[in-house]
């Protein structure tokens, strides 16, 4: 009885220093690929920046998925073979591709028949490349976070998806880095190297500061921290500074995980019966179908000044 007396405290050590030490996870998912390029056509520019985007998650071994635009991968309604190897880049190192439509239009304002519609027609050449490479497409992700503004679209899209073997692709850490994206190229145009860095650190701080908000929001809906799945766009400021932005999760502890990892999180069971006209985080979304008040979606971090004006 002595022994075991002596031995609570130490047990109770274990069990916090294993806890604290535990790390947390999220998996990257990047939208819009190939490439959102604001007008720079070049293709050599635009292989130098997704091959950066490429090495930086072979780097830092993060397992990312990108959505697909199909077309993207179009000129002319002739397949575009330049656009085409840029998805072979994430292919050929490991990396995940997903549907993000067609033509990425809005669930709000299409109907139904349109929408799914241009969900099949975003599968190609898409499915063939993973196909070649024994993969298949799995993940459907929705253009601006629009999963149905009635509950009838909502649950018809739902079935659609299901029954077409795509399972859907939340997000719970939501931002503005296409803002930081337009500003980061218009400064590149210029090759104003200062406002360059300047945009590139408010980033990195201002991803920094979303992470530990949703982080707080998931731990006040499930109390603990759950599987975050994290949204990004394929740009050039996303090949300059994702490094960075490893650099930063990793110093908050977190381990780099697949979609299909995250995905076996079962916060991602939780009910949502909102239908939003808007795209938003999936915790707001759970938030808001367990009616939180407005004081528990205080304090996300808003988007610098200095980044909308140059947006603009």
């Amino acid at each position: 009885m002595k022994t075991m007396r002596r031995l609570i405290p130490f047990l109770l050590l274990l069990v916090s220093i294993s806890s604290f030490g535990q790390k947390k996870e999220i998996c990257f998912t990047i939208d819009d690929l190939p490439f959102v390029n604001y007008g720079m056509s070049d293709t050599s520019f635009q292989k130098q920046a997704v091959s950066d985007l490429v090495h930086s998650f072979t780097n830092h071994q993060i397992p990312a998925i990108g959505f697909v635009n199909g077309n993207k991968l179009y000129s002319n309604d002739s397949p575009n073979t330049f656009q085409i190897s840029l998805l072979e880049l994430w292919i050929n190192n490991g990396l995940e591709l997903g549907n993000h439509t067609y033509s990425h239009p809005d669930y709000n304002n299409v109907s139904y028949a349109e929408f799914t519609e241009d969900i099949i027609k975003g599968e190609q050449p898409t499915k063939q490349i993973l196909e070649s490479q024994g993969m298949s497409m799995t993940y459907f992700r929705h253009p601006f976070l629009h999963t149905g503004d009635t509950q009838s679209k909502s649950d018809s899209l739902k079935s659609f998806l299901k029954t077409h073997q795509y399972i859907e692709a939340p997000v719970t850490i939501d931002n503005d880095d296409y803002l930081f994206a337009l500003a980061y190229k218009r400064a590149y145009v210029k090759n104003d190297t200062t406002l360059m860095t300047r945009i590139g650190s408010a980033y990195i701080s201002y991803m920094e500061k979303k992470v530990l908000h949703f982080e707080k929001q998931a731990k006040g809906l499930f109390n603990r921290d759950i599987k975050q799945i994290l949204l990004l766009h394929s740009s050039l400021l996303n090949s300059v500074y994702v490094d960075a932005l490893a650099d930063m999760l990793i110093k908050n502890n977190y381990a780099f995980i697949s979609l299909e990892e995250a995905l076996r999180d079962k916060a991602y069971n939780t009910e949502v019966n909102i239908y939003p006209e808007w795209g938003i985080s999936w915790l707001d979304r759970w938030a808001l179908s367990q009616n939180k008040p407005r004081q528990f979606f205080l304090g996300e971090p808003d988007t610098p000044a200095f980044i909308k004006e140059l947006a603009k």
